[in-house]
């Protein structure tokens, strides 16, 4: 019981979804916020007004000691909820996963409710999390080899082997930007097509390391690959380990959720760079988009701002929603797409079932003077998943 009741404390140090119109409470209160009051900004979709309600950093005045000794160890104090987090992780995910090694242990009927925990409830968060340190280095350098808590001990429980993400977004998508020498390049297809979607992911599943390693071998990021190649090898020695420990807990705690997570991701980046202006390729506002209002925003440290973020890559996830306010007639003059309540995952699927007339009722329209029908939303964002002759 007290064990159950430590999970629920540490569970509710995590949680980040403020009421509407309101800010998040940040769980300590040892730094001057950047923002502490709430903003509340209307933007009209046709006739639908829409308040952001995103979480936002609010400073907290009643602090506990353990939040105060987590902020003291790392670099900004608005990423304590990463630290509590990671204690959940050890807590839950963790210790199941023994279970399912031990000798006689292993039932399919645990290891799916396994699975489920995690990719309903943790991966996502998880892998957002790993998302935001990797641009943001969370510990302080007095403190700096706990920063492998997450990609080495961690990660491989959510399909993520060590150093590899680090170096494909970090090393690589960002400075490429989506364009054709981005590995992840969407722009060769055609972002409705499901046909074309499975070429795109089995070509990053089975040639993301050769790929990735060529490319960074020869824009000179050396300490990138030695680090992503040392990762990879120590996964698969460890996983062809424990195969002959017990593979269908191997199976089900490892090789499994790295498929899955994968194709996740994929399905993810896909969506996130979907919907491409032939005009502009390389402009952030007209190759990337943004989701606002999603549950996924408050699971997710708010990863719909994908506009902001390839604008302001190192951007701390809860000045995010401030900087589409910020900056919102810039959105609007570069004609961004913008979706209300809806995650990447869902685009994904609308848009491999073509369903087009519900993703307009998403659409968020930032030109209020002149607001596009319908028919011309469907028709902007058919146009924008074109596949591009390169």
């Amino acid at each position: 019981m007290q064990y159950i009741k430590l999970i629920n404390i540490i569970k509710k140090a995590c949680i980040i979804e403020p009421k509407t119109g309101q800010v998040c409470p940040s769980p300590v209160g040892g730094r001057t916020p950047t923002r502490s009051k709430a903003r509340k900004t209307k933007l009209m979709n046709t006739a639908i007004s829409i308040t952001l309600t995103d979480p936002v950093y609010h400073e907290q005045k009643r602090v506990s000691g353990l939040s105060k000794f987590f902020a003291s160890l790392i670099n900004d104090s608005r990423n304590v909820p990463f630290v509590y987090f990671m204690l959940l992780v050890m807590l839950t995910t963790i210790p199941f996963a023994v279970v399912l090694f031990i000798p006689g242990m292993f039932q399919w009927w645990l290891a799916i409710p396994y699975f489920l925990y995690n990719a309903i409830f943790m991966m996502g968060t998880f892998i957002l999390m790993q998302h935001n340190v990797a641009h943001n280095t969370l510990f302080r350098r007095k403190y700096k080899f706990l920063n492998n808590i997450i990609p080495w001990v961690l990660a491989p429980f959510f399909g993520l082997t060590p150093e590899t993400y680090f170096a494909h977004h970090i090393g690589m998508h960002h400075p490429e930007n989506n364009l054709p020498p981005d590995l992840s390049c969407t722009m060769k297809s055609r972002r409705d097509s499901f046909g074309d979607f499975m070429r795109y992911f089995l070509r990053f599943f089975f040639w993301v390391i050769p790929d990735l390693s060529i490319y960074l071998k020869r824009k000179n990021r050396k300490k990138i690959l030695i680090r992503m190649l040392t990762g990879e090898s120590v996964y698969v020695v460890f996983v062809i380990i424990l195969l002959f420990v017990n593979w269908k807990a191997d199976v089900a705690v490892f090789l499994f959720p790295m498929v899955f997570t994968r194709f996740m991701m994929m399905t993810g980046n896909w969506a996130q760079h979907a919907f491409i202006d032939s005009e502009a390729p390389e402009n952030c506002y007209r190759n990337s988009i943004t989701c606002i209002n999603s549950g996924y925003n408050k699971k997710c440290w708010n990863d719909g701002y994908h506009i902001g973020h390839h604008l302001y890559p190192s951007l701390h996830w809860t000045e995010m929603p401030e900087e589409f306010l910020k900056n919102i007639e810039k959105y609007k003059s570069e004609d961004a797409i913008v979706f209300r309540k809806l995650d990447y995952f869902m685009i994904w699927f609308l848009l491999m079932t073509k369903n087009y007339t519900s993703l307009s009722k998403y659409y968020v329209e930032l030109n209020t003077e002149k607001p596009r029908s319908k028919e011309e939303v469907i028709h902007l964002l058919k146009k924008r998943t074109k596949r591009f002759n390169i």
